[in-house]
């Protein structure tokens, strides 16, 4: 098994190219090894060069909304009056502590997906 740390951008596109040849290898064996190891190097080298943004918690909500086929009205009861809710989701007020609690337990809304880009709105 010959395996380098990557390093470079041709050493990510290299690893990618060869994990490619190697998906679906099965785990016991000397190429699922290999799979596994370049994964990790590729998520490692992912995490630093080509970092993900957090998602936006507006669009994140919005998104939610459209998945359980809520209006505006069902987010009353987690963000308060109808006013509210829209000056929450047109961005003129930032959602609070509380609001971000109840969107998580209500709407089972990712905590990191709620307070992740917020300093993008503050």
């Amino acid at each position: 098994m010959n395996i380098h740390p990557i390093k470079t951008e041709q050493d990510y596109e290299n690893a990618l190219s060869v994990v490619d040849n190697l998906w679906g290898a099965s785990e016991d064996t000397e190429a699922g090894e290999k799979l596994d190891i370049l994964l990790i190097l590729i998520e490692n080298y992912e995490s630093i060069h080509h970092p993900i943004d957090p998602p936006d918690p507006i669009e994140a909500i919005k998104f939610r909304m459209e998945q359980l086929n809520l209006s505006r009205k069902d987010l009353e009861s987690v963000i308060g009056s109808r006013g509210r809710v829209s000056e929450i989701l047109s961005r003129k007020r930032n959602l609070s502590l509380n609001m971000i609690k109840g969107l998580h337990s209500k709407l089972h809304i990712p905590l990191e997906s709620l307070i992740g880009g917020m300093e993008q709105h503050v």
